[in-house]
């Protein structure tokens, strides 16, 4: 077994890596960018070896440098985690010649699965249901529009190299062909120096399904079932499960199989993942084969019980697959939420800056994992539910421009898919994020969505039910009164401790009342209060709820049992009372007498100012191109300007008819966010 193995990689994959190497007595070394100097992985590893600037392109994916740093630490083995060379031919042929082991597929697989077209074709050769589509190379954006025609729209435009949603659009008409085909090509160049493009067909009401498979170097190859990852936005996944709520036992099988013989035909050792579009008839076809460790591999690992990263070591170590494929059983459920630092109400859009608060759930071992000894966290507690999160961050840490906007991934295991719904519902209300934008409001809203929970979910689910942006979470009524009497509760606390600090209790000058109107969000809810030793009764539209407690005035988290029922509430204070984060809703609660709050419905409400005469730039990043110049005339959906932000190229188009009166920013230009880009008549 290898002593060193050096990680190829960053953030949360990187400390991934660090703590199997680390359970198997294998020392680490990690490398960083001048952004990465302080982070998480660079001070969990054994070693660190800077490797360069900020930018990827001039760092993490020049593999002299990774090369530089093998030799002087003397490394064994190299683990590329996922993403930057990951699935590089010539990154596994350096390391051969340099004498340490790839911890990856050979080479050739590399080659083999790692361009989209080849692909397909060898997939068809080995008997793999695959899309129609055109594999050849596209020369520009006319042919791409002739042959998308052919095949018939809607069409997917996908970058040969492609990965993790970059380079890839899907169009609808022959307009959208044309402009999806030069910015799938322009992200293609600028995320994997690779602008290949092809075009498939696009397969309505799809899901995506994934096949995770093992193969060591003496011809074992089994499947590790599958992992439904079909909510995505803009391509890129955001939750995943495992097993699949709609899969049989029959198409599992058949998927598994067909995932094996493909691996096999390629002679493939390591971990890697078949992905397939599955739809409404459970008919399967290829996507494409992931050379690599995928992402979401910890569902995987928490319903098998099987460390992913232990295996590959030991396979580039040349050990046998300790098992068969009869040997592998599903074994409850687990669930991945994507902590992404994005505005969810901005269309999640990228966003920056330091986290100035960051408070993980406490994890809990419980499941096959946790059974055989093999937990991923050395502090996790335990329990029936599992929870576990995979993190490169930590609090005080920048979230930079140049990678990749995930903070974290949160886990839950459960033995049945309803407890672990319910598991990560109670972990993400206990997720504090503060800093920058992030979408845990939006993993709560879809937790408690009702399309979700009954597992009728498409690749198109963000689409189709927040067709005009997300939101924010619409909570019933009766979770209303909850809060509400919550709230109620929290208040009383506050305004006893403030009497106290004040001397003016002892004196009986200040009494806290018991009849107050909470206002969430507009919406008033008049409250009274009879409070004991043990709690309060909060008497709430027509019934008493018992609420209890132990949260104190300026603890961020509130923790309250109500009407016999847990609820978690991210609560900051604000005037009059509280800012309320909690399953998707982000609400100001105002506590009030019942003569103060007749007196605020009477003051006027303050108007947004009016910015529709500027384009303004949505989030962090660069201006790759201005569109129009002064003086054009525009039409509604023009597009005006791209600006490229982690890597991904977002085009900004009109709102309206308008004439534009000035630019104000140019190519090249890095702009925050709101900055001014141009401005109308």
């Amino acid at each position: 077994m290898f002593k060193k193995i050096l990680i190829a990689n960053r953030g949360e994959i990187a400390c991934r890596v660090i703590k199997t190497a680390r359970k198997m007595g294998i020392a680490t070394v990690a490398v960083y960018s001048d952004a990465d100097r302080g982070a998480l992985h660079v001070r969990m590893a054994d070693e660190a070896v800077h490797i360069g600037p900020s930018p990827a392109s001039q760092s993490y994916i020049v593999i002299d440098k990774i090369i530089d740093a093998v030799r002087q630490t003397g490394a064994e083995a190299v683990h590329p985690g996922y993403g930057f060379l990951s699935e590089n031919k010539a990154f596994a042929e350096a390391l051969a010649a340099e004498g340490a082991a790839f911890i990856g597929p050979p080479a050739g697989a590399i080659e083999a699965m790692g361009d989209k077209i080849t692909s397909k074709k060898l997939a068809a050769e080995a008997g793999v249901s695959t899309v129609p589509g055109h594999m050849g190379l596209i020369a520009d954006a006319g042919e791409a529009a002739r042959i998308a025609s052919e095949i018939g729209y809607p069409v997917m435009i996908k970058a040969s190299a492609g990965g993790g949603g970059k380079g890839m659009r899907i169009a609808w008409n022959e307009d959208e062909a044309r402009e999806g085909f030069q910015s799938s090509k322009n992200e293609a160049a600028s995320s994997f120096g690779d602008d290949r493009i092809f075009i498939e067909k696009f397969v309505t009401q799809p899901r995506h399904i994934e096949i995770q498979v093992l193969a060591d170097t003496r011809g074992n190859a089994v499947y590790l079932h599958e992992r439904e990852c079909s909510i995505q936005r803009r391509n890129q996944k955001v939750i995943e499960e495992a097993p699949s709520p709609f899969l049989d036992a029959d198409t599992r099988r058949a998927m598994g199989e067909q995932a094996v013989a493909l691996a096999k035909a390629v002679g493939y050792a390591s971990a890697g993942t078949v992905e397939f579009i599955v739809d409404g008839a459970r008919n399967f076809y290829f996507l494409e084969m992931n050379t690599r460790l995928q992402v979401e591999h910890p569902v995987t690992e928490l319903i098998t019980g099987i460390d992913l990263v232990e295996q590959m070591i030991r396979i580039a170590a040349g050990e046998s697959l300790p098992f068969a494929q009869d040997d592998l059983t599903i074994n409850g459920w687990a669930i991945e939420s994507r902590l992404y630092a994005e505005d969810p109400y901005r269309n999640f859009l990228p966003s920056i800056g330091r986290l100035t608060r960051y408070r993980p759930p406490v994890e809990i071992a419980a499941g096959p994992l946790a059974d055989n000894g093999k937990w991923i966290s050395e502090t996790a507690e335990t329990g029936e539910a599992a929870v576990r999160n995979d993190t490169g961050v930590f609090e005080g840490g920048e979230i930079s421009m140049f990678y990749d906007p995930m903070i974290a991934k949160l886990c839950t295991w459960a033995p049945s898919r309803d407890d672990a719904i319910e598991a990560m519902r109670e972990a993400l209300d206990g997720f504090e994020v503060e800093g920058i934008g992030h979408n845990l409001p939006f993993l709560s809203a879809v937790m408690d969505h009702p399309r979700f929970v009954s597992g009728e979910i498409t690749t198109a689910f963000i689409a189709e039910e927040y067709p005009d942006g997300f939101e924010g979470a619409a909570l019933p009524e009766p979770e209303l009164e909850r809060i509400a009497a919550a709230v109620a509760a929290m208040y009383r606390v506050a305004e006893i401790r403030r009497t106290r600090i004040s001397g003016r209790l002892d004196n009986h000058e200040r009494v806290v009342g018991t009849d107050w109107v909470v206002t969430l969000d507009g919406r008033e809810f008049p409250v009274s209060i009879k409070a004991d030793r043990e709690g309060s009764t909060v008497r709430v539209g027509g019934r008493d709820l018992r609420v209890s407690s132990d949260w104190v005035p300026g603890q961020s988290l509130a923790r309250l049992s109500v009407d016999g029922a847990a609820l978690v509430m991210k609560a900051d204070k604000i005037t009059a009372g509280y800012r309320l984060r909690v399953r998707g809703a982000d609400l100001r609660a105002r506590i009030r007498s019942p003569r103060a709050a007749e007196l605020a419905r009477l003051m006027p409400e303050k108007l947004a100012p009016d910015t529709s005469k500027f384009l303004l730039c949505p989030m962090p990043g660069l201006v790759v191109k201005i569109n129009v110049a002064e003086g054009d005339e525009v039409q509604e959906g023009q597009a005006l300007a791209t600006v490229e932000a982690m890597k991904m190229e977002n085009i900004l188009r009109a709102e309206r008819r308008g004439v534009v009166k000035a630019l104000n920013a140019e190519p090249g230009q890095s702009l925050k966010v709101d900055d001014v880009i141009l401005e109308f008549e």
